[in-house]
């Protein structure tokens, strides 16, 4: 993995010593309504597996959030999917915005023809920052993901093709 630079943030591969702060902007209110259990999550963005990448999103050295990616590699398939979350401290800057832009770049650049999101539908925030971007509604995922209180609520997926990046 490598460092990207966007307009304002930078993306740097998530280390071990990124650990007790990722837990942290997980573990706000504000992110953890939609990203789920703090510990489990944190774990998720350590774990190493082929064609899935984690960063830190960092503005002027300070870590303000995380983006992954997880790549489908089969070429008949080719395409990457993405998440994001950014502490509640640094939301309505622009840096979620700049961070999504950045990544894109990337992976388009590494052969990718499109790109997924999959936000829950009833968070609009999120939403308005992934059409800014360029992300286009593609359908609602019917009882898609599982809150943390147990109860399922349902997802939006969203794309961007190659050439729409806004």
């Amino acid at each position: 993995m490598t460092t990207i630079h966007g307009d304002r943030v930078l993306l740097r591969p998530i280390a071990e010593t990124d650990r007790a702060r990722v837990r942290e902007i997980l573990g706000t209110p504000e992110v953890a309504r939609w990203w789920g259990e703090p510990d489990r999550e944190t774990e998720g963005l350590f774990a190493v597996e082929e064609g899935f990448a984690s960063y830190v999103i960092e503005l002027d050295g300070v870590a303000v959030g995380v983006i992954q990616s997880s790549e489908e590699l089969d070429p008949l398939y080719r395409h990457a999917g993405i998440d994001i979350g950014v502490h509640p401290d640094f939301h309505g800057r622009g840096l979620g915005t700049d961070a999504l832009r950045t990544l894109a770049r990337h992976l388009f650049a590494r052969g990718h023809h499109r790109l997924t999101i999959d936000p829950a539908a009833a968070n609009e925030a999120a939403i308005r920052v992934y059409t800014k971007v360029g992300f286009r509604p593609v359908g609602v995922l019917r009882d898609y993901e599982r809150a943390p209180d147990g109860t399922w609520h349902d997802g939006l997926l969203m794309d961007l093709l190659v050439g729409e990046l806004a």
